[in-house]
């Protein structure tokens, strides 16, 4: 086990090892030697080092090595209490950008950026003031003064957390901001927090020895470590040990949890490197689901997505209009930046505030999809196959719950079942040893079985639409081929209409009956998959095709390229878009953008030949 490795190292062992003594000092001093401590003996003032009393006594007599062993208890404890305090207050500001919404969020986040600015020892000091001298107030003092460390850490972990497809998922689903914070974005940021906290009571730990001292933290009759050193501060010259044995402890302990710090990081692999989606426009009243043409489970018309810029707002998809009947595999190619996954993400509704997404007519089996709730309603008729399924599932938890809280949510089916069946649906989507794969995590599947686990969660239900953006993106031929097999069987077997997003003109080709050709957010060409590489009129489609090489490409030759760059959509042309790249434009073209007509976008379809 890797942990077993850790603690074999140098730093492993003597972490834990110090670690495990300051705890027993902690938990068993004042039990056994409680009484020695607190026993005076006024014949034995100020006593130098003896084999009665390894390092001397104080000014009644006491036994100080045993005061050292006793006041660990108190010392460990209030440190830990202290970095307890920081952390949590760390969690909540942190966090608070999705628990209050950005506006409120980024006010709470610059006050914290602020803090962090000042010396932690300043902090420290003038929450003593405000809370009070003693161990209460400088708990507190401590506790408040190193929130905003472990505030920004919090942040910056959860904002990489909180942009995962999982997250994402779980607002659509109408999942609480508290339970989406708990369940999914703590899990995922708990080990560098732990590893954080470690080496944080190491510190915090000095610290409250430095208050003590100073006279601001724990008051007599109690004592740590730090008051044992100002007690023993005005007999420094004449008797050391009195001052320096505390001071060795704090030392001793603040290395232990230093030490312990790292290992964990080693243990982690943290030590090698450093409520629902919604658009910008008005709220909508519920309205009641738009009646589909039959037959029809998917129906766009007049599709935007507008991101604000610095230079104004960017038009990424404009005005797209299509439709997917049952059963129908439709396709949608095109360069990278032509608006394919953000559509396939508005129909989803994971576009998040501040991109605004309209559309005149947008119905997913029945239901209106601008409406308040509707992706809600929608239920399990509508599966999202993600690009990169290792952001879309949440690691922190095993595959088999996670496909099974689609039926439990959806379904309303108790845990037993509900596992049951993603057990039956990893089996279904061809996963060998699906009872013991369903108790592992995703990071033990491999790129293809992810890959199927994902196609599994979206059977979990009864789709009747498969929205699949680049499935095969980063997967070896083999398994790309493997995947778009499966794909197409499911449609088989459910009757489920799928919309494949790909930039793979083959792939499109060989799975798809129908074809959407998209440029600079717009559709330029729909046709048959089987005409695509033979009737294709848009000159962006034939060039699309030309560039795919096949068996009978003229190796000796240059590959076909698209000459130019694609349109950049903070300057889209008033005309044609793909007119600065197409050896057909004329002045025409470069003034008046074409109509989609008959299938093609283009003022000189006429004039490609077949």
């Amino acid at each position: 086990m890797r942990a077993a490795r850790v603690l074999l190292r140098p730093v492993g062992f003597a972490g834990f090892g110090l670690l495990t003594l300051v705890l027993l000092a902690a938990a068993f001093g004042p039990v056994l030697w409680g009484g020695r401590a607190a026993a005076v003996d006024t014949g034995n003032l100020l006593a130098g080092p003896s084999a009665e009393h390894w390092i001397g006594t104080d000014n009644l007599g006491r036994d100080l090595f045993a005061r050292v062993l006793v006041a660990a208890r108190l010392s460990i404890l209030l440190a830990v209490a202290a970095t307890a305090i920081s952390l949590l207050l760390g969690i909540l500001l942190g966090a608070a950008p999705m628990l209050l919404g950005r506006r409120l969020g980024r006010l709470v986040t610059s006050a914290v950026n602020v803090l962090v600015a000042f010396p932690g020892l300043l902090l420290v000091l003038f929450f003593a003031v405000v809370f009070g001298v003693g161990a209460r107030g400088a708990v507190l003092a401590v506790g408040v003064a190193g929130a905003p460390a472990f505030a920004r850490l919090c942040h910056t972990l959860m904002a990489a957390v909180s942009e995962r497809d999982y997250i994402a998922v779980a607002r659509i689903a109408g999942v609480s901001r508290i339970r989406v914070l708990l369940r999914h974005v703590l899990p995922n940021v708990a080990e560098p927090l732990v590893v954080n906290a470690t080496m944080a009571a190491g510190g915090v730990l000095l610290t409250f020895a430095g208050l003590s001292f100073l006279g601001l933290g724990v008051q007599a009759p109690s004592y740590d470590w730090g008051k044992l050193m100002q007690d023993g501060l005005n007999g420094i010259y004449v008797h050391p040990l009195a001052a320096l044995g505390p001071g060795i402890a704090v030392v001793l302990a603040g290395l232990a949890f230093n030490l312990t710090g790292e290992a964990f990081a080693a243990m982690f692999g943290l030590g090698d490197s450093p409520g629902r989606s919604r658009s910008l426009e008005e709220p909508r009243e519920p309205v009641a689901a738009t009646p589909a043409v039959p037959g029809t489970v998917l129906s766009v018309e007049g599709l935007r997505v507008t991101i604000p810029g610095p230079a104004g707002p960017i038009r990424a998809v404009r005005g797209v209009t299509f439709s997917v009947s049952d059963g129908e595999a439709v396709g949608v190619v095109g360069e990278s930046g032509s608006g394919k996954s953000l559509t396939a993400l508005a129909l989803a509704g994971l576009i998040e505030p501040p991109v605004r997404v309209e559309a005149g007519h947008l119905v997913v089996a029945g239901e209106d999809l601008m409406a308040a709730g509707a992706h809600r309603r929608l239920g399990t008729s509508l599966a999202i196959v993600f690009q990169d399924p290792m952001t879309s599932f949440n690691p922190a938890h095993r595959v088999g719950p996670q496909l099974a809280e689609v039926s439990r949510f959806h379904q309303r089916i108790g845990r037993r079942a509900a596992l049951a069946r993603a057990v039956d649906r990893l089996r279904a989507v061809r996963i060998r040893e699906p009872e013991r794969r369903a108790r592992q995590y995703p990071f033990e599947f491999s790129g293809g079985m992810r890959q199927r686990a994902m196609i599994g969660m979206g059977l979990m239900g009864d789709p009747r639409l498969i929205i699949a953006d680049e499935p095969t993106t980063a997967l070896d031929v083999t398994v790309q081929r493997q995947v778009l097999e499966l794909l197409a069987e499911v449609r088989r077997d459910t009757g489920a209409a799928l919309l494949l997003i790909s930039h793979d003109v083959s792939v499109v080709t060989d799975v798809c009956d129908r074809v959407l050709v998209m440029y600079a957010g717009r559709v330029v060409e729909e046709l048959p998959a089987k005409d695509l590489r033979t009737l294709a009129r848009h000159p962006y489609t034939r060039a699309l095709v030309a560039a795919v090489p096949d068996m009978d490409t003229d190796l000796s030759r240059p590959l076909a390229v698209i000459p130019g760059l694609p349109a950049d959509p903070v300057h889209v042309p008033a005309g044609c878009a793909f007119a600065p790249r197409c050896p057909l434009a004329d002045d025409h073209c470069r003034a008046v953008a074409p109509a989609l007509v008959a299938g093609v976008a283009c003022h000189k379809a006429t004039e490609v030949p077949v």
